[in-house]
């Protein structure tokens, strides 16, 4: 899955939060109803312009993302 042919970033839009392309729903918003244990066809219900492979996508961005983080421990 590539999900860069389905998850865009535009300034102009959602003040530059990742998107699924073509439209204004952002990436975080279906991984937070995924998080509440929202499964794939209730989302599809709920919002029948994405396709299940949108939803895939999101979870790949989300999980790209994940792995090019880095976290550097600080002494206190």
């Amino acid at each position: 899955m590539n999900w860069r042919e389905r998850i865009v970033v535009d300034p102009d839009v959602l003040a530059g939060k990742p998107v699924i392309k073509g439209t204004r729903l952002a990436v975080e918003s279906i991984l937070d109803l995924m998080g509440h244990g929202w499964r794939e066809a209730e989302i599809h219900e709920n919002y029948p312009g994405i396709t299940p492979e949108d939803i895939q996508a999101c979870s790949a961005y989300a999980s790209e993302i994940l792995k090019s983080e880095r976290v550097y421990p600080v002494k206190v």
